[in-house]
């Protein structure tokens, strides 16, 4: 078989690994937050869990894994079951990138713990969970990010509402397809890649911090 597509094929099964770890973490994370504020409807629907088939969108699962732009089903949220539903809303919206940021700490820590042990012996196993852990955070960081994005309707636009007046924020929504579809030519485009490879760029730094006492460990022993 030809290297250059079983290379294709191992990286799109890393890829495909990584997006069903992801997305279904996002989509959980909403429900999940949602459920503890008060709204039990996600959960009712059974989406307050990490089975990827009940989330993922057939031809948004496919664009993201072909074209890195796509999308899983969102996660339906009642507002009027929160006591606050401007705080509601903004709060479960938010748990979506903040368990992706999570889950790319913790897949910071995995690569560097895998990288030490390259270094000292080597071999396929975990030169594959280098492979793994780096587009995982990759992956990961890369969700948070767009999904922060101020616009609907992504999660950043929830919590836009906390700011803008209720009238300017519905009168927004209104647009929310229109806008969408605008989103996703810019970034296909390229018209937002400097501002996102800027904010990818920070968290990649963030979470290399945070797991700085990994490599202060390695320097005291090794």
């Amino acid at each position: 078989m030809n290297t250059a597509l079983i290379q294709n094929i191992y990286r799109y099964l890393i890829y495909g690994v990584a997006l069903l770890t992801a997305l279904p973490f996002h989509e959980f994370a909403h429900a999940w937050t949602a459920n503890k504020l008060g709204d039990p409807t996600a959960r009712n629907q059974g989406r307050m869990t990490l089975n990827p088939a009940a989330h993922l969108d057939p031809l948004g699962a496919l664009l993201m894994l072909f074209t890195g732009i796509g999308w899983a089903k969102p996660v339906p949220i009642n507002p009027y079951n929160f006591r606050k539903p401007k705080w509601g809303m903004a709060v479960s919206s938010l748990a979506g990138p903040m368990s992706n940021l999570l889950l790319a700490f913790l897949c910071m820590i995995g690569w560097k713990v895998s990288y030490i042990a390259d270094f000292y012996v080597g071999g396929i196993l975990t030169q594959n969970l280098l492979n793994i852990f780096r587009t995982m955070i990759s992956i990961n960081v890369g969700l948070a990010v767009f999904n922060l994005i101020p616009v609907p309707p992504l999660d950043g636009s929830r919590i836009l509402n906390l700011v803008l007046p209720e009238r300017t924020y519905f009168s927004i929504m209104r647009y929310e397809r229109i806008i969408m579809i605008v989103l996703m030519v810019a970034v296909w485009i390229g018209l937002l890649n400097t501002p996102l490879s800027f904010c990818r760029r920070v968290a990649f730094n963030a979470l290399d911090f945070l797991t700085g006492w990994i490599d202060m460990l390695w320097r005291l022993i090794a």
